[in-house]
């Protein structure tokens, strides 16, 4: 099954430095705030832990775009970058505060000149999961692609190179090894666990059924 999550006010943007291998020390507290350990998560993905090629990960931008996208790990990360706390909570009953760095989604989808009038993004990820956020929720909460946790790079079993930090959402809503985003109008479509009967919404303060 799936998570969720909840955000901690506030939003920082940082540096472009370039990544830079897994740091032997994570840090555990952020202005104030205690943060969970990047090893307090439970395993619950369909396929298990993915490790990514990254000689060949590409990052793709289609549907509903002017300019389709085919971007490598560092042009993803060539933009400007962003920290926030949010924690996760999932369906499962467990739940893990992190610090988050990565990229606004829709800082990608501007470079791929979407249509500011599309209805929906369609997240896939490299075992084959979906699922799928609406375009006004993703630029009103400015949602971020994190590549980091705990400034630390993220683990793969985190999801690396990306994983969508789904604020207010619930955990099946935070899909992690990302490799495209479908700007599409597909009002019907429905993600891996939405077609099992998970509410498509998917919001952090209702039921996920």
């Amino acid at each position: 099954v799936g998570c969720a999550a909840r955000s901690d006010r506030g939003m920082q943007a940082g540096g472009g430095a370039a990544p830079e291998a897994l740091a032997p020390v994570e840090v555990r507290a952020y202005q104030g705030k205690h943060l969970s350990s990047v090893k307090d998560f439970s395993e619950n993905s369909i396929r298990g832990p993915q490790k990514v090629d990254m000689s060949s990960y590409r990052m793709e931008v289609t549907g509903l775009v002017k300019t389709p996208l085919r971007l490598s790990y560092d042009q993803v990360l060539d933009r400007q970058k962003y920290s926030k706390v949010v924690t996760l909570h999932c369906v499962e009953g467990w739940s893990a505060t992190i610090l988050w760095e990565g990229v606004k989604v829709t800082d990608i989808l501007a470079q791929a000149g979407h249509d500011p009038k599309a209805a929906l993004v369609i997240f896939t990820a490299h075992d084959g999961y979906t699922t799928s956020l609406p375009l006004e929720y993703l630029a009103g909460r400015e949602i971020l692609l994190a590549y980091r946790m705990n400034e630390a790079t993220m683990l793969p079993e985190r999801g690396f190179p990306f994983a969508l930090v789904a604020e207010e959402k619930w955990g099946y809503k935070w899909i992690k090894w990302v490799t495209k985003m479908e700007v599409s109008n597909d009002t019907s479509f429905r993600g891996y666990w939405e077609q099992r009967g998970y509410s498509n919404e998917g919001d952090l303060d209702r039921s996920f059924y």
